[in-house]
């Protein structure tokens, strides 16, 4: 019997489905801990992946509901990128990763799992990463908890302002 050990699913497969946008977030702060939120912009914000693809899987988001790149402003772009320049640098002070996918998929025939509204994919990537659980048994293997990697990153999110 293979066991595979991820008890943070748990409270996906048990807890209610939300109706809203999952990237909506409400103004207040008092959820970012709970819901992973790392830094918030004036027109974005940070969010660590709850199912990633690999650790310290990060996003970047607007606050503001747009499904396309087209529909953000010049200021929501110009601080989106700054934050996804920030990210890749925490990402390489924090984790050394040897490389990192960075990305956006437009729609859901493009990938996206939540098209509605945009969000930029950052995930760190280590030679070796893809091994054999990958290849033979089709199963990520996510080496530290999602808790401990916020934990990790969040002083430095702080720092920046």
């Amino acid at each position: 019997m293979n066991v595979l050990w991820a008890p943070w699913r748990l409270d996906y497969i048990l807890g209610p489905k939300p109706d809203e946008c999952v990237f909506c977030v409400p103004s207040h702060t008092g959820e970012d801990a709970e819901r992973f939120i790392l830094y918030r912009g004036r027109h974005n914000f940070v969010i660590m992946n709850r199912f990633p693809y690999n650790n310290a899987h990060l996003m970047v988001t607007p606050f503001r509901h747009v499904g396309c790149i087209t529909e953000l402003t010049p200021e929501e772009a110009h601080e989106n990128m700054e934050l996804l320049q920030s990210c890749v640098r925490i990402l390489e002070q924090v984790f050394h990763p040897h490389g990192i996918n960075a990305g956006l998929n437009l729609g859901e025939s493009a990938g996206s799992g939540i098209a509605a509204h945009i969000h930029f994919q950052i995930v760190p990537r280590w030679n070796g990463d893809a091994s054999f659980m990958a290849v033979f048994s089709e199963t990520r293997v996510i080496p530290e908890h999602l808790r401990s990697t916020y934990e990790r990153l969040k002083p430095h999110f702080d720092a920046l302002g």
